[in-house]
Order: C-alpha cells, then structure tokens, then sequence
C-alpha cells in the first residue's frame, strides 16, 4: 500500500506542474479592425493577457489585413514584403521562467518563404534564435480554414534556457523576412502576402510556485497515509 500511496503523490506533483503552464499572452486576431496601409502597426492587443503586437515594413503601400485564420477566423496579414520586415511582439515575463512560444504562419505562393526568429529585452537589440521555411498556403498542405487547425504550420520555440527573458519586464519577439525567396520557390512579388495566427507566449510560474504545489501534493498525501 505505501507504493500505491507514493505514486498516487508523484502524480499529483506530475499533474500539479503540467496544469501549472501559464500563456502568457496570446494573439488570435479575433478583434482586430480595419487598419490602414503604411510601413507600421503597432499597439495590437492580445485576446490573452497584455502586451502588444504590430508589424513593420519599408513600403507605405503595405496592406495590413485580416483574412481567415487556422482553425479561426482572422489572422494577420500583410504585403510588399522586404528583407527586413517583421513582425514584432512584446510581452512581460514577470513571475515567470522557462519561455515558450508558438505560432501558426504561412505565404501565398508569391509571399515570402525565409524568416528568422529573434528576441530582444530591450527592443532594439535582436538576438537571433532560429531560422526556418513557411510553408505556402494552398495544396497539398494548405490552405487554411476556420473550422480546423493544421499543425503543419504551426512554428515552435523553447526559449528555457535563455535566462535572459526570464522574469523581465519587456520580452521582444522579432518575426523577420530574411531573403526574396517566396514560398513557391519563386521571387517575392508585392502582392505576395505572408500571415500568422494564434500567436503564443507560455511559461511556468517561479520555481516557488511549484516548490509549493509539490508540498501541497506531499501534504495529501501524508493525510492519506494517516
């Protein structure tokens, strides 16, 4: 019975820290309106917790719209793509470690294919994380469509071992276009557009917190044993 008694407290602690994960902030798009063309938005707010989202290009024809999403139904979207352009996030990780984030992103087939991911805690400079190929929107893979999610285009990052963004006032994360390869093979052209959704940032609380969830487990289970 004491072996039943000490895995029934190990998965307790099990489940404590997996229910612990916290997004932190999260952008679906869902409440954006109409924006006007120009090289830069800012001030998006997520549907999930605070901070703030936008995008910058060189072109002030740049068209920011919100066509249908995956598994939703907005995304963000823009055209006139150049090397350099991005799209930006920021975020607080006050209160917590272990940064992860996530998001789904595609192109037309005249849209941009290379992007880069980098961070930055002070919004100006950008360290380099990944590099990686957006897959197009439209078949075999694709397109996307608001009933259903495809995690085909769904872009990963584990961010724990850069202590640097844990509990930090400002997190930047940098989404960047970085060649004039669009995602046919092709050339870039400016009508060629390039869109993300469910664009997330999770964490875990403090390693107090969990220290805490561990010993509430810990005290059920000397209860039990009792």
């Amino acid at each position: 019975m004491k072996k039943t008694f000490v895995l029934a407290g190990a998965l307790l602690v099990a489940a404590a820290a997996a229910e612990a994960q916290t997004t932190i902030a999260k952008w679906t798009f869902e409440s954006v309106g109409t924006i006007p063309a120009g090289t830069t938005v800012t001030g998006i707010v997520p549907e999930v917790g605070t901070g703030s989202g936008g995008g910058s290009h060189v072109s002030a024809l740049t068209a920011w719209t919100t066509p249908v999403g995956n598994g939703s139904a907005k995304a963000f979207s823009a055209n006139n793509w150049a090397i350099g352009d991005y799209w930006q996030f920021q975020v607080s990780t006050v209160g917590f470690t272990k940064i992860g984030l996530s998001y789904d992103q595609t192109s037309s087939s005249t849209g941009p294919r290379d992007f880069s991911l980098s961070y930055s805690t002070d919004g100006s400079t950008f360290t380099p994380f990944s590099s990686y190929i957006v897959l197009a929107n439209s078949a075999p893979i694709g397109p996307w469509v608001s009933a259903t999610n495809n995690p085909s285009f769904t872009v990963t990052a584990d961010f724990s071992a850069v202590t640097a963004l844990d509990n930090a006032a400002t997190v930047y994360f940098r989404v960047t276009d970085t060649s004039t390869t669009s995602a046919s093979g092709g050339t870039v052209g400016t009508g060629g557009t390039d869109r993300l959704d469910n664009f997330t940032v999770t964490s875990i609380p403090e390693p107090t917190t969990m220290a805490l969830l561990g010993l509430g487990a810990a005290a059920m289970l000397l209860r039990r044993k009792n």
